[in-house]
């Protein structure tokens, strides 16, 4: 052990330290902090049932979590999380790519280090799973040269999960068999990837058929593409006729299109109100015919206005690049992010959740007493919470020093064109496509930007190892094998 920590003595710090930064966190802000969707992953653990919004993996390790009541032990096993992600990347920039430890821990740091990252961690959120699997998934495909089937369907089995803890995961599924594809690793691999990854995902979809009458992963996709087009979507552009499409009619927005823009887009879906159209149906927000109206909506609205959609997704995608973090998409979203030490006690006492309806006519609150057999707020404990408030004031990974990541890893893909971009390829794209995805289908969250963060530090570090690998000593019997050999 001692030989092992004089080996990797600078990622040994940094790690240490990484983790005391966690325990200060949970120390400040115990059991857990809490954001809108928390709720639902609770009510879901509580009352195992597909959700129509979202797929129930992080619920389902909830749930597994569940026979120790505490909020505690799951948001450890979330730092837990972060710094696994942390030793993923050290691992693979040694071990695969011979970076040597100063460097493969630079790439390591932002995990370790970024206040947001430690933050999200903290929260009752699906995030730090997904994150830790998406990482582990391309750990796993570039640490091979090789692939054999049974690491394949490890791969699979990780891809499955990634896809049941968060929807985006499907296009992560896509990016890896293409690379795989074109790496020519074999038919058997891919194979293995493709089957390991279908069975638990076509179980889950039997089982929300058998709830929701739909074999899919949930209804909120056409929804949520609704969401994203609402913002610029003009009928009169779009050229829908109300005596023929009635349904797309009633889901044109009232406001006048130049208004709408001065709006978030997440209002249209969530808010209430003049702008938010969904009211006009009754019943509930999410079912099949909603979802595929909205959807039928949005893709109507992509195809009449590109150029009004594509500039939506540009502004958000560029949101992620600013050097420090504007206000957005509102500010209570915002300060959902934030380690806030006194906003979060009235009357010196901890904050009262929520008390928001449940399923089956339970609330938001009693759920996360029902969890934790004990109060589930918030509690502020100084001094330790003033010490991440203002840690976090200061050490986060700035937007444009991410855009200057992404820039090197984009350098790397192109002096590797030969070979469609070699190792940098897969987390460089993995990294962009995180970006991308939720600015194209959703919205732009500050959250989002932190799951492409390590894939982005890979793709720069892989870049850059032939600048900083360190020299390989030449023993004197390869010297002198050296010397005696001819040269072909």
């Amino acid at each position: 052990m001692r030989s092992f920590l004089r080996r990797h003595r600078v990622f040994a710090v940094a790690l240490a330290m990484g983790g005391l930064l966690r325990l200060i966190t949970m120390l400040g802000y115990g059991p857990a902090m809490w954001f809108n969707d928390s709720y639902e992953y609770v009510s879901v653990a509580l009352h195992p049932r597909p959700h129509a919004i979202r797929p129930d993996g992080y619920s389902f390790w909830l749930l597994l979590l569940k026979p120790f009541h505490s909020f505690t032990l799951v948001t450890l096993t979330q730092h837990l999380m972060g710094l696994a992600t942390a030793v993923l990347v050290y691992a693979l920039l040694r071990k695969r790519f011979g970076l040597p430890t100063w460097g493969a821990t630079l790439a390591a740091a932002p995990v370790l280090f970024d206040a947001y990252q430690i933050q999200l961690e903290q929260l009752i959120m699906s995030d730090s799973m997904f994150i830790l699997l998406v990482v582990g998934v391309v750990t796993l495909v570039l640490w091979h040269r090789r692939m054999s089937w049974r690491v394949g369907a490890v791969v699979g089995l990780l891809l499955a999960l990634t896809w049941l803890t968060r929807s985006i995961g499907l296009p992560i599924l896509a990016l890896v068999v293409a690379y795989l594809l074109l790496k020519r690793v074999g038919w058997k691999p891919v194979a293995a990837v493709m089957t390991a990854c279908a069975v638990p995902v076509v179980a889950y979809m039997a089982w929300f058929n058998s709830a929701f009458g739909s074999f899919a992963m949930t209804q909120s996709d056409g929804l949520i593409l609704y969401m994203r087009t609402a913002i610029f979507s003009d009928c009169a552009k779009m050229k829908i006729d109300p005596r023929k499409e009635l349904d797309l009619a009633l889901m044109c927005i009232t406001d006048k299109p130049g208004e709408a823009r001065e709006k978030f887009s997440q209002w249209y879906l969530w808010g209430e109100g003049r702008g938010e159209q969904l009211h006009v149906w009754g019943g509930k927000k999410f079912d099949d015919f909603k979802n595929e109206t909205a959807g039928a909506f949005a893709r109507r609205a992509i195809l009449s206005q590109p150029g009004d959609y594509l500039k939506v997704v540009a502004a958000d995608f560029f949101r992620a690049f600013h050097w420090g973090r504007p206000t957005f998409p509102d500010a209570k979203t915002y300060n959902m992010y934030e380690f806030r030490p006194y906003e979060e006690l009235v009357n010196g006492q901890p904050k009262r959740l929520p008390t928001w309806s449940s399923y089956a006519g339970g609330r938001t609150d009693t759920d996360a007493f029902a969890y934790e057999q004990g109060p589930p707020e918030t509690r502020v404990v100084s001094p330790w919470a003033d010490i991440m408030s203002a840690y976090q004031k200061v050490f986060y990974l700035r937007g444009i020093l991410l855009g200057g990541i992404l820039i090197i890893g984009l350098y790397g893909l192109a002096v590797r064109w030969r070979v469609w971009g070699g190792p940098v390829a897969l987390p460089w794209l993995a990294a962009f496509g995180l970006l991308l995805a939720p600015a194209a289908t959703a919205e732009f969250d500050y959250r989002y930007v932190l799951p492409a963060v390590p894939l982005a530090c890979l793709a720069a570090a892989i870049t850059l190892r032939r600048g900083i690998r360190p020299k390989r000593v030449t023993t004197t019997s390869e010297a002198a094998s050296a010397t005696t050999t001819p040269r072909s």
